[in-house]
This record gives C-alpha cells, structure tokens and sequence, in this order.
C-alpha cells in the first residue's frame, strides 16, 4: 500500500532525493496537509505566493481569466500537480490562475521561507526546480515561433493551444463569439462556421458562451 512518504517522493521536485535526505527534510519542515471538498476554492488568484502548493491527489479546476476579463479558461488537471512554482521569485509573486477542487483533493504546502533556508540546500531539489521553471519557460517561448497559419481553423486551434497550461485533457473556454472574433481578427460569422465544423469532426461542443474541448491534444 502507498504510503504519503511514497506520495511525496512522487512529486517533480523531490524525484532523485534519496530517502536519507528526504527523512531529514520531512524532520524539519512543518508540512501544512490540506483535505478540500469539491468545490471549494484552494487558491485564489491575485493572492501572494508565499509556499509551494502540492495537489497530491484528486482532480482540481485551473481556472484564469483574461487581463480585461473577455475571456476564461478552466483546465482539469490531476494529482501530483505543482501549482505555479514560477510565482514563488521574480517581479510578480502573485497566483496567476484560481485553483478549484473539482473532486475531492488532498494538498500539502512548504513554506517560502523554508524553501530558502534549507530546500535549496539540497542539489536534486534545486536542479528539479530549476528544470521545471526553465521547461515552462522554454514551452512558452517556444509558442511564440510557430509558424503563422493561414486558415481561420488553424488559428481557432493554435488560440486554444496557446491558452493552455498542458495540451493535453479537457478545456473550457468562456468567450462571447463577437469577443473571440475581435480576438482573431475576423468575423464573427466565419468564427461561428469554423467553430461549427470543428463541433462536427468531434473536436469541440459548442453552448451558450462557451466552448468544450474534450480532449486538447486530439486538437494537434
């Protein structure tokens, strides 16, 4: 039977610590263990990041909005998850995403001053951490030099994509046509028909402001 010693090592940042090392760390670190019933708001966005939030287990809701709020995404998303490792350092040390417990979900935090002050101690933490922020870094840039795709279904695709912590699992986004249109650069009109003939290869489902994507990466 898996114990929460053998949860914990699963996660991306102790994965290589061997198990002498990671009992040290377990003996002087206050692990904060957090049962969220479905529902229930794990964090909000806009709020410091001050800890690093593990989701061990269970199915939470990614959820961002736009800068103007035209749009929102939600992401399912499953356990063991890292939320926002990258707010922790750097200019803007705030959640960007709100994160809902969609199932019932079990999370355990660290402290930032704990991170500092001992985490980094240890080689594979610091590696691991930095692997995980660069690789997020490297996914986004990489984004940016795509080739530019001439039809409307293509950019339809590469805007959910784009929008998309991982490209993979299911995705809603909430837009108003005439709003996802002026995203685009197009008509509404041809928006609407692109969208429909993506509802009939079995790509997407189409409600009142609101776009389902089953499954992302069949959109690849």
């Amino acid at each position: 039977m898996e114990t929460m010693f053998d949860t914990l090592l699963q996660l991306p940042l102790f994965q290589g610590l061997c198990h002498e090392d990671f009992t040290s760390i377990l003996d002087k670190v206050k692990l904060h263990f957090i049962k969220h019933k479905a529902g229930e708001t794990i964090i909000e966005s806009g709020t410091p990041c001050t800890q690093l939030c593990f989701l061990l287990k269970g199915e939470i809701s990614i959820v961002t909005n736009s800068k103007e709020n035209i749009y929102t995404v939600i992401e399912q998303m499953e356990g063991p998850y890292l939320l926002e490792p990258q707010s922790l350092f750097g200019m803007n040390t705030h959640y960007t995403s709100s994160y809902v417990a969609y199932t019932e979900a079990h999370t355990v935090s660290i402290s930032k001053a704990f991170v500092l002050s001992d985490l980094f101690k240890y080689e594979i933490f610091r590696l691991n951490y930095m692997n995980i922020v660069s690789n997020r870094a490297q996914n986004l840039y990489s984004r940016l030099w795509n080739e530019p795709t001439p039809d409307l279904k293509g950019k339809i695709i590469r805007f959910f994509l784009s929008h998309c912590e991982k490209p993979q699992g299911e995705k809603t986004f909430k837009v108003k046509m005439d709003d996802l249109a002026r995203c685009l650069d197009d008509t509404r009109l041809n928006i609407s028909k692109t969208l429909n003939e993506l509802q009939d290869s079995g790509l997407i489902e189409l409600h009142r402001k609101e776009i389902l994507i089953p499954d992302a990466q069949k959109l690849l």
